[in-house]
């Protein structure tokens, strides 16, 4: 029999965040309970409404049923991917080809021990076996940080960007989340207190690095028919796309500039009507803040190797052309491993950020993750 897909038009109608911050002393399902209850409650729908559900971190399936989800017409338990935007693309694509209704999508996070931790002989990120780890841990290569610090690097010997403009970017992020109230950091920061903070892996500094937190986060995906009769303006999934170029060895990556993003970008165009210069805000993963800048050209929004004179410019702020991790991003907002970026995409599309609001705000991209693998999604008003 031949597969068949009803390729309907697909909305985001509901977003949520469980109580985020450090040591919680919540559990993931605490944390998934609360964001899925605050997303219906955001939709204006019940938990008999959900018929399907994806997550990354913890179990989809348990989360349904802890939450009173009836028979799930579609789920999905994602492993190592590009961070939150796995569960939501595949959830934005089960809606599209009729596999469910009305989908949440769930990314819950749990604060990792730090590097001086492992480096002290405390809980490791994974233990070495006859793969690739067993040639890196000898040499001390276990934290992401050290790739990050390969890969920005690379791009500033091959960029017009200085780390100088790192520091702008860092502060352009800080200015955004002083006016957030769910951000985690809200200290004001000056440039030269960014250039004064240790390097965890040279070039990259301590402030360059998302911050850890316990976090919790959903988003309800439906159909256009079923979000005309809820609580807030839709929000439609125009284009997205979910690339992988290389196995998962960063470190040997051919190319450190141009990696993953590069080719989900090509598909994410490809794939609308939209160009680039419609973008009115962009939200884009800065787990290290060398993505960001990666994302900003691969995504053709600003030339190659310009991304740092770009955002010295001012352009990423309030008032610029093309504001960007309006939330401050997850070094403010803390590692919500991209949930964050979607979430913000679509509180701008609704014109319910407050003072951080982007006036006429109609298209906006969200993006995650770097190197090997990544993806994308535009959203319009």
């Amino acid at each position: 029999m031949a597969i068949t897909t009803k390729n309907r038009r697909v909305a985001i109608v509901g977003v949520g965040y469980s109580k985020v911050g450090r040591n919680t002393g919540l559990t993931e399902r605490h944390h998934a309970a609360q964001a899925a209850n605050a997303a219906l409650a955001d939709a204006g729908l019940t938990a008999k409404d959900v018929d399907g559900v994806g997550s990354w971190g913890g179990d989809a399936v348990d989360f349904g049923y802890m939450m009173g989800f009836q028979e799930l017409r579609w789920e999905l338990n994602v492993g190592v991917s590009p961070a939150f935007i796995a569960p939501a693309y595949h959830a934005a694509q089960a809606v599209a080809a009729g596999h469910a209704d009305c989908v949440m999508a769930f990314r819950i996070m749990m604060q990792q021990p730090s590097s001086a931790k492992l480096a002290a002989g405390g809980a490791m990120l994974g233990a070495p076996n006859m793969e690739d780890t067993v040639f890196q841990y000898p040499y001390g290569n276990f934290s992401p940080t050290q790739w990050a610090g390969l890969l920005m690097n690379r791009y500033l010997h091959e960029s017009d960007s200085t780390e100088e403009h790192f520091a702008k970017f860092a502060v352009s992020q800080r200015e955004w989340a002083l006016l957030n109230d769910d951000a985690l950091q809200r200290t004001p920061l000056t440039e030269q207190q960014f250039l004064d903070t240790p390097y965890i892996t040279k070039p990259l500094r301590i402030l360059d690095c998302d911050y850890p937190c316990d976090s919790g986060s959903a988003v309800i995906f439906t159909t256009e028919e079923r979000a005309r009769d809820l609580r807030q303006p839709a929000v439609f999934v125009d284009s997205s796309a979910l690339c992988s170029i290389h196995d998962m060895n960063f470190e040997v990556l051919p190319d450190m500039v141009r990696t993953a993003p590069v080719k989900c970008s090509n598909e994410l165009w490809a794939r609308t009507d939209l160009k680039p210069t419609d973008v009115s805000t962009a939200h884009l993963y800065d787990g290290f803040s060398v993505i960001t800048m990666q994302w900003l050209e691969a995504l053709g929004l600003v030339p190659p190797g310009q991304a740092g004179p770009f955002i010295a410019e001012g352009n990423t702020r309030l008032g610029g052309s093309l504001p960007v991790n309006t939330d401050g991003g997850a070094i403010n907002v803390g590692r919500r491993h991209g949930a964050n970026f979607c979430i913000e995409a679509v509180r701008q599309l609704r014109g319910e950020c407050g003072e951080r609001q982007v006036q006429g705000a109609d298209v906006s991209v969200w993006a995650n993750a770097v190197g090997p693998f990544a993806g994308a999604m535009l959203l319009t008003k």
